[in-house]
């Protein structure tokens, strides 16, 4: 099972269709584990990802940064399997 964070904020529907994505990528990369972060709780957060959410980050710290499709989550969750 992988592990993912989504940098998210309350009322945002760009990161209700990334949740989207993750459960509907989940079964087919053996499952995800999945870390909802608000960056309104954090000034860090809320500077570094303000403008930019919804944002997905892996266990390695790689990034994957909205717009992005169920395909392009899947490349990205699967190109850590095959390093």
């Amino acid at each position: 099972m992988q592990r993912i964070t989504l940098f998210s904020t309350s009322g945002c529907h760009l990161c209700e269709l990334a949740a989207a994505a993750v459960a509907e990528v989940s079964p087919r990369v053996g499952g995800i584990a999945l870390e909802v972060v608000d960056i309104a709780e954090s000034d860090a957060l809320f500077d570094r990802y303000g403008l930019s959410i919804p944002v997905l980050r892996n266990a390695e710290g790689d990034e994957l940064n909205w717009p992005f499709t169920a395909a392009s989550l899947q490349g990205f969750l699967q190109k850590k399997e095959h390093s």
